[in-house]
């Protein structure tokens, strides 16, 4: 008879499920500004006509470094949901990756204001009882409905998979009552 132990079964295959990242929409407002300022600032170099004119127009850097640098930071921001965790990484010089184990996720929801429905994109929020980060943000991402589903059912097949269960305690106002 062979006494030999049955190898311990491996650890499931982590899977990518999405990839994204946050769209520029959500910067409308700020780019809109470096334009008006931009155009005002070559409307001033023009109408004032001084012979330091040309040098009025390096006033253009300022609100194109501006745009610049936020297009940068988002670019630079991105999510990866797998089957058992969401990746997010951040910045552009030192980066910084911050993982949440999806078992984690206490509670999700999508939003989608009127301005991201009209470019077909939204927001998902993430409550966690992860420590560093209780709550977690995705914004302006496409797709919302459909990574809000696959984030659903990792999540719940995480869940299943450790065994583990969220516990809902009431903390109503009879709890102080003697």
């Amino acid at each position: 008879m062979n006494s030999e132990a049955a190898p311990p079964s491996a650890a499931p295959v982590e899977t990518s499920l999405w990839k994204g990242h946050t769209s520029q929409w959500v910067h409308f407002w700020y780019y809109f500004f470096c334009l008006a300022l931009a155009c005002g600032i070559s409307f001033a170099a023009t109408v004032t006509a001084l012979p330091t004119a040309g040098l009025s127009y390096l006033g253009l850097l300022v609100p194109l470094i501006m745009w610049l640098v936020r297009w940068w930071i988002t670019r630079c921001t991105s999510y990866e949901l797998t089957s058992q965790r969401l990746k997010i990484g951040s910045g552009i010089l030192n980066r910084k990756l911050d993982e949440l184990e999806l078992f984690r996720v206490k509670d999700y929801s999508m939003d989608q204001p009127l301005f991201l429905r009209i470019v077909g994109l939204g927001n998902l929020t993430l409550i966690t009882s992860d420590a560093t980060s209780p709550h977690v943000y995705i914004r302006a991402i496409a797709n919302v409905e459909e990574v809000r589903e696959k984030l659903r059912t990792a999540v719940q097949a995480e869940r299943d998979r450790k065994r583990v269960r969220e516990m809902d305690v009431d903390h109503g106002d009879d709890a102080h009552v003697l």
